[in-house]
């Protein structure tokens, strides 16, 4: 897979971390910057990865900024983008399997190296389970996300 990567200068110190991460799991990191810890705003590098995603240039995004949270909600403010901040790896794997997530943020500020890379390996590692027999009630669930997402009523 092509895996988006983007940070703001307080997930720079983790790049080279999740850049090696994302090659030692398979994938090809697609790299969206930022190139330096110097100040810049976490919005406009979510939306590189975010706009990577729906323009199918890559599969999945990593976004990592001082906390994950602020990437996170810009990310999902994004049509087709389903971030969420992960932290245990549990919820890394589990938010792909059953709830069809393609974008990982993380808090730079949050994890150190070690955790981040066990992190990466599991988003990365884990496969949708929705499109599978056995799967329609996580694709019921994923399907009325996706109905709240175009503004109709799940209820």
């Amino acid at each position: 897979m092509k895996i988006a990567v983007g940070f703001d200068h307080a997930g720079f110190p983790l790049k080279q971390t999740v850049l090696e991460a994302v090659r030692a799991a398979g994938h090809e990191p697609i790299d969206m910057g930022t190139n330096s810890a110097e100040s810049v705003d976490f919005p406009d590098f979510t939306e590189k990865v975010g706009r990577a995603i729906q323009n199918d240039e890559a599969e999945r995004g990593i976004l990592v900024c001082g906390s994950g949270v602020g990437a996170c909600i810009a990310a999902n403010k994004m049509k087709g983008v389903y971030a969420s901040i992960c932290h245990d790896t549990y919820s890394a794997a589990q938010g792909v399997l059953h709830d069809d997530m393609n974008v990982l943020c993380l808090g730079g500020r949050v994890i150190g190296p070690e955790l981040a890379t066990a992190l990466v390996k599991s988003f990365l590692g884990a496969h949708y389970l929705g499109n599978e027999a056995g799967g329609e009630r996580l694709a019921r669930r994923v399907g009325k996300i996706h109905k709240m997402e175009n503004g109709e009523s799940v209820l």
